[in-house]
């Protein structure tokens, strides 16, 4: 069924070509099909516009969500959907063409927002992991069922001179097809509490805003989000004392909140107090304004936290030669990364005990620089685009 349902999508592919597109109509989508990332963002702020926006989905749940909200949203296998797709001549996605669908995707001009600024190698610039076979040797198995990773970007956000020079490499897409500007998912972590308030009410479940106030109970809360690895490990059991943390954190009455990146296996981790384990697929955006301390630890998440005044960042990096095995990096990784390291689960539980140190306001202020530029949450690219 698997290899039937991309034949037929080989077959419709030619046809897109064939279909007018409209420059006032914009399509949005996000990886497997949820409703989050910098599109979402912009999605909805682009909707109180005069341009005709569209949030397209694989998922009858998200398109569900996004019509509570008030918002425009078509399931892309519906007539109404697919068409739309086909006739949208913007197509805004956080990662590939998949986000709606790659068969309707010829002859849209596709602007890839991305997902994280970093260092670490992707995409044509992976050296090893399960990515080499798909874009260095593209074996067949690789190719036939992931065709959108072939679909280059017309356009692709990349934040800053230090980053368009990294993903000029990591797309093999030219400096001009590079627009430089922050990231629209970084303004819910610096905008005023009252604007942040407002669309939390308006956007967020009410799952979300219970989180902060139950994080409010507490003196402190930190959060950990690992990255993602390709042995899609279960790493919160495997590589954690739970019982000890929590212990730990009860005794500072502080909160631990482990947000899992979507790819990762998460088993039973057991019941504590003081833990809380996030779902997978929530947007954590509107709830790190509210954090205290990040636990990381090769994630580009450090670089969206750092953006915050105030945080504290403890990297988890337990397994560090592992990891440059699996995926290495462009760039070396203690140039480019601050905070407290912890290299072992019996200094990240020393942390928790003594308190995370501050982060070096210097070693910040470079890194936002380095991988933000001078203008972090300024992502107006309309003259380059003509939205």
């Amino acid at each position: 069924m698997k290899f039937l349902k991309y034949l037929a999508q080989y077959l419709v592919y030619p046809f897109s070509f064939l279909v007018p597109r409209s420059r006032n109509k914009i399509a949005f989508g996000s990886f497997r099909g949820a409703f989050d990332g910098n599109a979402k963002y912009l999605f909805i702020e682009m909707s109180s516009g005069d341009r005709d926006v569209v949030w397209l989905s694989q998922s009858r749940k998200t398109v569900e969500l996004v019509r509570s909200l008030g918002l425009r949203a078509e399931w892309v296998f519906s007539l109404k959907g697919a068409w739309r797709a086909l006739r949208s001549k913007y197509w805004l996605i956080n990662a590939y063409t998949s986000d709606i669908l790659w068969a309707f995707s010829g002859g849209a001009t596709v602007i890839n927002l991305w997902h994280g600024v970093g260092i670490k190698r992707a995409e044509y610039n992976v050296k090893a992991g399960p990515l080499y076979d798909r874009y260095i040797r593209k074996t067949f198995k690789e190719s036939y069922y992931h065709p959108e990773a072939y679909r280059k970007p017309d356009y692709l956000i990349t934040a800053s001179d230090f980053q368009t020079e990294f993903f000029m490499k990591t797309f093999r897409i030219p400096q001009s097809r590079c627009i430089k500007c922050g990231y629209p998912r970084s303004r819910i972590l610096v905008c005023s509490e009252k604007e942040r308030e407002a669309h939390i009410k308006a956007y967020e479940p009410e799952s979300t805003s219970q989180l902060i106030e139950k994080i409010k109970s507490y003196s402190q809360t930190w959060i950990y989000m690992p990255t993602w690895r390709d042995s899609q490990r279960d790493i919160f059991a495997q590589n954690m004392d739970l019982g000890r943390l929590n212990e730990a954190l009860a005794r500072k009455n502080a909160l631990l909140l482990l947000k899992p990146h979507p790819n990762t296996i998460v088993g039973d981790l057991g019941a504590y107090p003081n833990i809380m384990l996030m779902d997978s697929s929530a947007d954590v955006y509107p709830i790190l304004p509210y954090t205290d301390v990040l636990v990381t630890d090769y994630s580009s998440v450090l670089y969206d936290y750092l953006l915050m005044d105030g945080k504290k960042v403890v990297l988890y990096i337990y397994d560090a030669a592992q990891y440059v095995r699996d995926r290495d990096f462009a760039y070396p990784f203690d140039e480019n990364v601050t905070g407290q390291k912890a290299y072992d689960f019996e200094q990240l539980l020393a942390a928790i005990v003594e308190g995370a140190k501050p982060v070096d306001p210097e070693e910040r202020k470079s890194l936002i620089l380095k991988f933000w530029g001078p203008k972090p949450v300024d992502y107006d690219f309309s003259n380059y685009l003509h939205l």
